[in-house]
């Protein structure tokens, strides 16, 4: 019978493990100097080898030449418990044997001495599913177990574990295995079964597992199942729903060019050849992240999984953006794929996501748009050499001024006749709003775009109600219009310039400073803008 890759070439001993030389050579230490503990605690992402790490250990406890950190691989003990049919080695899914009977038949067990090995070694598999009653009733035999008893948990959420169970316990957190070590095991156990791999379709399958050993050997299977003895990688990507480095580098070249017609010619072949829409998006948030690590680092190897002329092109490619345009980039491709997992319309949420980007890249930072404005009255705003890094992370959807064109000054304000005030103190009278009434009565209307300026005394300013204002002007002039009031100096008469007024209450620091260069500039710059107060810094 046809036994899968992932445990055709499951590590038998500690030399043939990858990447957890941390724990190797603990374990390997402590039975070599016969300082046993009777429980441990293995704890990491999936397929990095805990449970394998934890067959190792029960052959090296239970060899006939064991104690040893090399069993001998042809005992009956060994030869039992690799296969898994060993009855003093009890493996148990916590996933399904979680509740407090289970336990209590694990302690029942625990008393009676192996049948035939040196230990009796219990593997708990998912013990982070355990619930609680259960734990507490396994705390005391965890504490003080037999001498023949070695308890191993494993478990890919360590933070569930009780915390009165992990100190009893010695914990070792079980690294992600390396891109380069994976691809090496996968280059390996191609020679083993005589498959021709090229460098491009190891990485792929290295790519896919993210990490996991098992993930990429049985994304191995899968591959040889499907392109026979010679794998290459154009297949091996497109069995996995993985995308190309060319298929990516399209995408950046649009984001580079500007051109929003090439994003959706993008996504329109991503819908018509069937591709997973986000699958692409996760590929594209990837591709983002090791562009902005070749961009800050360099096409360094430790940094970015992909083969040293992918990585030569990440490298090129990234010289082509600011670290600031691919910051943008990876945090908008980020949210386009956390909105894809939940959107009716991927297509349009795709195509949404990607002239998102094309418009973040057009972004101007706010010292260059303030040069821009210069040469107009006072000095010359300085213009940046280069755009910095902000020394704050950037905000998921960041900051940046436009290009301000001129724009029409407004209108100034006009005062309305005593005929247009008079409908507003008829229609307050009717709609029996006296304090209001008398409020309007001693103040000054005006008119500016639309909106409605009450400029009323200190006294009055109490009965002025926007919202009941709005309603009133409603009424009396048959359109809806703003309202805003503001408190006056007494004056019943209506003012009405084109300058802006001196804030209230300033000395004559105002006219100094509405007179400055500098603050002409902006006004002109930002029509509408109005100077709220100024203050004297020698006061």
């Amino acid at each position: 019978m046809y036994q899968v890759i992932a445990r055709k070439y499951r590590p038998k001993t500690f030399a043939e493990l990858i990447g957890q030389e941390h724990v190797r050579a603990t374990v390997e230490n402590a039975i070599a100097q016969r300082r046993i503990a009777h429980g441990y605690i293995f704890s990491g992402q999936r397929g990095t080898g805990k449970t394998t790490v934890a067959r190792i250990l029960a052959r090296c406890l239970n060899c006939v030449d064991g104690p040893t950190a090399t069993p001998c691989g042809v005992c009956a003990s060994c030869l039992e418990t690799a296969n898994g049919a060993s009855v003093d080695v009890i493996e148990i899914d916590a996933a399904s044997n979680r509740g407090i009977n289970e336990m209590r038949e694990l302690r029942e067990n625990v008393r009676y001495r192996p049948a035939r090995d040196r230990y009796k070694v219990f593997i708990i598999d998912e013990a982070h599913q355990i619930t609680n009653e259960a734990f507490n009733a396994l705390l005391k035999t965890l504490e003080e177990p037999p001498e023949w008893a070695v308890f191993v948990l494993c478990t890919t959420e360590a933070h569930k574990i009780p915390a009165t169970i992990a100190s009893r316990c010695q914990q070792f957190q079980f690294r992600q295995v390396s891109f380069e070590e994976v691809v090496n095991r996968i280059k390996w156990i191609c020679g083993q079964e005589g498959v021709e791999a090229d460098p491009e379709a190891l990485a792929a399958l290295a790519q896919a597992g993210e990490g996991s050993v098992r993930d990429s050997l049985s994304a191995l299977d899968q591959a040889i199942a499907c392109c026979g003895n010679k794998l290459e990688a154009v297949q091996v990507r497109e069995l996995l729903g993985m995308f190309s480095l060319e298929a990516l580098e399209r995408t950046a070249a649009a984001l580079k060019a500007a051109d929003a017609r090439a994003m959706l010619d993008i996504v329109m072949e991503l819908e018509r050849d069937g591709r997973n829409l986000q699958h692409f998006s996760r590929e594209l948030s990837r591709y983002c992240r090791n562009l902005l690590v070749a961009r800050v680092a360099g096409p360094e190897p430790r940094l970015i999984a992909a083969t040293g002329a992918e990585r030569e092109r990440l490298a090129e490619t990234a010289q082509s953006f600011s670290e600031e345009d691919l910051t943008r980039y990876l945090q908008l491709s980020l949210d386009l794929f956390r909105e894809l997992q939940y959107s009716l319309q991927p297509r349009l949420q795709l195509e949404l996501g990607l002239l998102r980007m094309i418009h973040a890249g057009r972004m101007m930072e706010v010292e260059e748009a303030l040069a821009a404005l210069g040469g107009g009255g006072g000095a010359e705003a300085p213009k940046p050499a280069a755009k910095k890094m902000e020394t704050a992370a950037p905000s998921p959807r960041p900051v940046a001024a436009p290009t301000v064109a001129p724009v029409a000054s407004p209108p100034a304000p006009r005062s309305m006749g005593e005929d247009a005030k008079s409908k507003m103190l008829a229609v307050l009278e009717e709609m029996k709003m006296q304090f209001t009434f008398d409020a309007v009565s001693q103040s000054a209307v005006r008119e500016s775009g639309g909106e409605l300026l009450f400029v009323t005394p200190a006294a009055f300013r109490i009965a002025m109600s926007e919202k009941d204002l709005a309603r009133a002007a409603e009424k009396a002039f048959g359109r809806a219009m703003r309202v805003k009031v503001t408190v006056g100096e007494g004056s019943a008469a209506p003012v009405v310039s084109t300058q802006p007024a001196a804030p209230a209450g300033a000395s004559d620091a105002a006219p100094r400073a509405l007179a400055h260069p500098e603050v002409k500039r902006f006004q002109e710059a930002f029509p509408g803008a109005q100077v709220r107060a100024v203050r004297d810094l020698k006061e």
